[in-house]
């Protein structure tokens, strides 16, 4: 599994020109999930997404939490984050999850966010095409992976 953290200042995803999602001062998160990765996967990462010290204190030092700041969540699946381009010029996505069992970890993902958050998710559409704007914070944009041993 990987979570893609961008820190905005803002940020929304629509499908079909209506608006779906939108948030404040927070965190995007773009998700995607390979093939073996699994509901304890989805609980760790959600946890550590809200709970990483992505936001600086007075002294600029990276301190605050989603959590500490009271920042808002976007998330939005994104199938491309497990793209491989080892070979050739096109993108290979044999690793990205199905589609029905990466939307089901997805929910999960998103009720966990809820849960450890305390607050209602904002998201994208799983399998939609979406556009996603943004104002990033800093920039500051982190990874966060688990990838699944056998």
């Amino acid at each position: 599994m990987r979570v893609l953290i961008q820190r905005v200042r803002s940020a929304s995803v629509s499908v079909l020109g209506e608006r779906v999602g939108s948030i404040g001062n927070g965190a995007l998160l773009f998700v995607g999930f390979t093939h073996r990765d699994s509901e304890k996967t989805v609980t760790e990462l959600a946890s550590k997404s809200v709970n990483l010290r992505i936001f600086p204190d007075e002294q600029g030092r990276l301190q605050h939490s989603l959590i500490d700041v009271g920042g808002e969540i976007l998330a939005v699946p994104q199938f491309t984050l497990y793209a491989s381009t080892a070979r050739g010029r096109r993108p290979d996505f044999t690793q990205a999850l199905a589609p029905k069992q990466a939307s089901d970890l997805f929910d999960k993902f998103v009720l966990a966010l809820g849960r450890t958050a305390q607050k209602p998710i904002a998201t994208g559409k799983f399998g939609a095409d979406m556009k996603v704007s943004l104002e990033n914070d800093g920039p500051f944009t982190v990874m966060l992976a688990r990838e699944p041993t056998d």
